[in-house]
This record gives structure tokens, sequence and C-alpha cells, in this order.
């Protein structure tokens, strides 16, 4: 705690400072300038700040939010939420050595996380270094989760019930990127502390790979000393879009201890593929992704606890609107569109052969403005419609959100 009160005075300082120089000593940390950006390159793809000749570089975003949701005719009525805060501290140590920390501050200061605390040693475009607290790149959002480049108020549905959104760990790894033309290819491979019981030892009463988020002692020691592969491969055309098949995957069960077996290793498998494009014309951006889960539950347990499980969501977002208003000169006004689906137990019991059920669909229509690239003002409405293990009638969840978020 002491350092984050360091390091929130620092950022005062330097802000109260910045407001009294001239601002053409304020600079935009360097970063990769290349045309075709793909979602590994989200981590330094942000507005940073240099001031001067200090040796560090600032940002961060923010969003807030009110919502009034009601669910099978029940509702807390309105209620006003500040959802997070991010801080970013970048550092070029040498022309070929980087740092870059993400710290994050959810619901005031509910929970404060270390998201991303990493140091890249670049030796070649296919061959880079990172070591420390890393961005696990399973799918797209994961990597590239920033509020402001949202138009949705809400984290995917997938990306947070299904997959541990913004999910990392400390470990090591190499990536690299190699450009043709109108060609980009990517790689990344990391080592990591991976995950826990809590998969299936949860408040949840069903397999949840996000429990496992609530195990903090993942950033100094390892479950069972048995490290979790994260890899991935993506490639993007300038004309066409980008598509990535990522991979995580590790033996998440205490299988012994002290010499003594305790269990057989059980594995959890993650497959997963995100696309995105933009639409010539009418410029209309579509991106989405899908993931496949699949855990070794022990024999003992009930059929609530899913083998395997799927989902995904696909967002469209259509500008209507790009023209100067209310006094900005570039503002853009976008409808926006997202349907999502998870199920947390694909199969079927095995005393009955029917369908298990546990599964949510939704859909969120939204209209969102932005004044300003780094800024989105979001209007959505939600509706989900949730069956149970037993495939009873849906329950519905509907209302309205309105928020903003922008980076500073």
């Amino acid at each position: 705690m002491r350092f984050l009160n360091l390091l929130i005075i620092f950022i005062f300082l330097v802000s109260h400072v910045k407001a009294q120089i001239d601002p053409e000593l304020l600079r935009q940390a360097p970063k990769n300038t290349d045309s075709l950006k793909l979602n590994m390159d989200a981590v330094y793809d942000r507005p940073f700040l240099h001031l001067g000749k200090l040796p560090v570089a600032l940002g961060g975003y923010v969003e807030a939010n009110h919502q009034y949701l009601g669910e099978n005719g029940v509702t807390e009525g309105h209620q006003f939420q500040m959802r997070r805060l991010t801080l970013f501290v970048s550092s070029s140590i040498s022309k070929r050595i980087k740092f870059l920390s993400e710290i994050e501050f959810e619901d005031g200061t509910k929970e404060i996380n270390i998201e991303f605390a990493s140091v890249d040693f670049e030796f070649a475009p296919l061959l880079n270094l990172r070591g420390g607290i890393v961005m696990n790149p399973i799918g797209a959002f994961n990597q590239n989760h920033d509020g402001p480049k949202w138009e949705f108020v809400d984290r995917p549905i997938s990306a947070t019930q299904l997959l541990p959104a913004t999910w990392s760990n400390v470990g090591f790894g190499v990536y690299g990127k190699k450009y043709t033309n109108n060609w980009a290819y990517a790689y990344e491979v990391y080592l990591t502390n991976g995950f826990d019981n809590k998969i299936i030892e949860n408040t949840e009463n069903h397999t949840s790979l996000p429990a496992t988020k609530d195990n903090k002692d993942r950033f100094e020691e390892s479950f069972n000393g048995s490290p979790l592969l994260t890899g991935k491969v993506a490639l993007r055309n300038s004309k066409i879009g980008e598509i990535g098949f990522s991979y995580m995957g590790g033996v998440y069960n205490k299988f012994e201890e002290d010499g003594l077996t305790l269990d057989k290793k059980r594995r959890v498998n993650v497959f997963a593929i995100d696309f995105n494009t933009n639409l010539p014309k009418l410029n209309t951006y579509i991106s989405g992704e899908w993931a496949w889960v699949t855990v070794n539950v022990p024999e003992t347990y009930t059929e609530q606890f899913g083998r395997k499980q799927q989902g995904g969501f696909i967002d469209i977002v259509q500008p209507v609107l790009k023209r100067s208003m209310f006094g900005f000169e570039k503002a853009t006004l976008n409808a926006a569109l997202r349907l999502e689906y998870v199920d947390w137990n694909k199969g079927t019991f095995r005393s009955t052969g029917g369908n298990i059920s546990d599964h949510v669909y939704a859909i969120v229509p939204a209209i969102s403005w932005r004044p300003t690239p780094q800024t989105v003002i979001r209007f959505n409405y939600r509706y989900n419609w949730q069956k149970d293990l037993l495939g009873n009638p849906p329950s519905r969840l509907a209302g309205f959100q309105f928020g903003f978020s922008t980076y500073f």
C-alpha cells in the first residue's frame, strides 16, 4: 500500500507541474508506429505522456456509469458505479529494453490489482523476451480490454464469466512480429503460474475459471508447481483484418505434497479464436471471439460441474455521423450491437440423456458518442435470458446503462 500511495502522490505532483509548464515540453511516449496494429500491441498502443526529461511516461483511463436493471420484475433501482480507474507507467530503460505497468482500482478501491508489470528485452523482430507479470494472451479481449476502446458499458460475459478477464500471472516468455507488404504475422508463448482448485471448489457451485482469480498467492508461488502454458499466433492483413488462435492449458489441482501423491494430474485446456475487421465503404467494424474450455473434473463431483464449456461474443459497430458536434471537431456518433452466448456445462445428463442447460444469451444494442477517439459516452440496453442446469424457464434480466470511459 505504501507503494500505491507514493505512486498516487507522484502522479498528482506531475499533473500539477504539467499545468504550469510549456505544453511543448509534453510529448507522446515512443511506441510502435507501424500501421498494422494487432491485439498483442494493445499493451503499448495507449496514450502516454512523457514530461520533459523524466525517465517515465504516464497514462491511464477511467470509466463510470449509471444503470437501472431488473431481473424477473425485481429491480435494485438506480445504481451509480465507479467501475475502474487504471494507471499506466512505462519507461524506455534503453533503446531495446522497456518497462510497463498497469495498476487497476476497481469499484472505488474494493479491488486493487497489478494487471501488468513486465520488462521487455528486444533482440530481433521475431525474438523478444518478456518477464514479470504478463497478461496471458487467451482470446483478444484479455489483452485489449481498455474501457475507452469499447462501445459497451459491460465487458463481454464470455470474457468475465467463462474466461477470467484481465487474467495475468508471473512468468516469462517470448514474442515476435514480422511485416511483409500488407501482412503482419505474430506469436506469443509464455510459461507462468496458473490455476488452482477454485476452478471446481468455489461459491458459484459450477466449474468456473474466473473463480481462481481470488488466489492472490499466484503472484508469489505456484499452487502446484506445474506451469501454465499460454500461446497465441495472429495474422493480419491491412485489407481483410486480423485473426488469432490461442491456447492456454496446464494442471490445476494439487496432485502431490511433500512427496506424497494426493491425486492424478487434472488439466484445464482452453482454445480460442478471435477476429476483427473493417468493412470497406461502410466502415463497419466487426470484432469477436469464441472459446472452448475442457476441465478434467473428478468423477466424485456431480454433473452440475461442467467438463466442457464454450461461449463468445460478436460486436458490430457502425459509424452513423462524423462531423463537428458541440464544439468537438472530429466527433463520431455510432450505432452498435453485441450478441453474446455462454454455456457453462456443455453435455447431457448420464442418468436421463437430456441436455444440460446452464447457459445464457444476451443482446445489447448501443448508441455511443465519441467527442474524440480516446473518449466514449455510451448508452446501452441490455437483455439477458439465462437457463439453469435443469432447463427451467429462463431468468430474464433487462435494463438501461449509461456511462463514459476515457483515457487521460
